[in-house]
């Protein structure tokens, strides 16, 4: 499925849930007051991946919130993963719930996890998840790593003053471990939308501090770095300083029912109640009016009236 600027969509995020059982402050409102449940039912997101993967969708992520936090979630994963023509199945969550989730997640047909984890220093993962325990979301890693996903992917948000001085430690992980350590730069979006300029850090840091980081190969957003020896890689993505509209080939679902065909656009397509043809060609339609670039800068904000766990990531 091609958009206004023949760009080939092929990869979905599908948000279950805005619920979490964290708090991180660049994500969402310390005090979130959520609405009674407004979550897709587990057969309307099924309708929505099968037409979607009708169209020429071929990676479907799920994210939330915290999709675990849903009981239906291993039904919803192999639902989906029956799907002929997907390709892959992957999942983003914080990690916590993981070592109980991570075998029945490969069973269910899930083959990529991305685990977002933004310090290795307990006492700062309390204070940027308000309270989290990281204890959880190491043994969560771990339980993957059993379960030998194809993929594992630890996502680091870079914050200025908070997790910069980690950058080696989390480089380090990738000694002796197949998984791919990504640093994301921190965008001015939500919760953070007001914070200082100094927050924001370029992904040029870490090349900074790690010298011996050798560029292999681009994947999707990602600049892929590998250090010799290494068994993981590292991964750098750059919204602010180096966009990559150009190459996005994404759509996202909202937990609600939305699709949002740029993260920072205000722009939302509904597919809440629809289904057959109506369905196929709301989404048609919204990818065929996705945006050309998105215009964030550290100066100028999202236009997405959302919390990140509102939107997916």
């Amino acid at each position: 499925m091609k958009d206004g600027y023949c760009r080939n969509i092929n990869y979905m995020r599908l948000s279950v849930t805005d619920l979490c059982n964290l708090r991180c402050n660049y994500c969402s409102p310390e005090k979130t007051q959520f609405r009674e449940n407004t979550s897709l039912s587990g057969d309307e997101l099924f309708e929505i991946c099968e037409k979607a993967v009708s169209l020429g969708i071929d990676k479907i992520r799920i994210t939330g919130g915290e999709p675990l936090l849903r009981h239906d979630i291993i039904d919803i994963c192999r639902r989906i993963s029956s799907l002929s023509s997907l390709r892959q199945l992957a999942i983003t969550t914080n990690g916590c719930l993981l070592s109980r989730y991570a075998r029945d997640l490969k069973l269910s047909g899930v083959n990529r996890l991305n685990i977002s984890l933004d310090t290795l220093n307990a006492e700062k993962f309390r204070e940027i998840t308000r309270n989290g325990d990281i204890s959880d979301v190491l043994e969560g890693i771990k339980c993957a790593q059993i379960e030998n996903f194809d993929d594992i992917k630890v996502n680091v948000v870079l914050i200025g003053g908070v997790n910069i001085d980690e950058i080696s430690d989390f480089v380090e992980l990738t000694r002796d471990n197949n998984i791919t350590v990504r640093f994301i730069e921190l965008m001015p979006l939500g919760e953070c939308a007001m914070w200082d300029k100094n927050k924001f850090v370029s992904c040029d840091i870490v090349l900074d501090k790690v010298k011996n980081l050798k560029r292999i190969s681009f994947d999707g957003v990602s600049e892929v770095y590998k250090i010799d020896g290494y068994k993981g890689r590292v991964g750098l993505i750059r919204p602010l300083s180096n966009k990559f509209c150009d190459k996005c080939n994404k759509i996202r679902v909202t937990s609600d029912g939305k699709i949002k065909t740029c993260l920072h656009s205000s722009d939302e397509y509904n597919l809440r109640g629809l289904h057959g043809d109506e369905l196929s060609e709301a989404i048609k339609n919204a990818i065929l009016n996705k945006p050309l670039e998105h215009s964030l800068t550290t100066s100028c904000f999202s236009k997405t009236s959302r919390y990140m766990n509102q939107i997916g990531g």
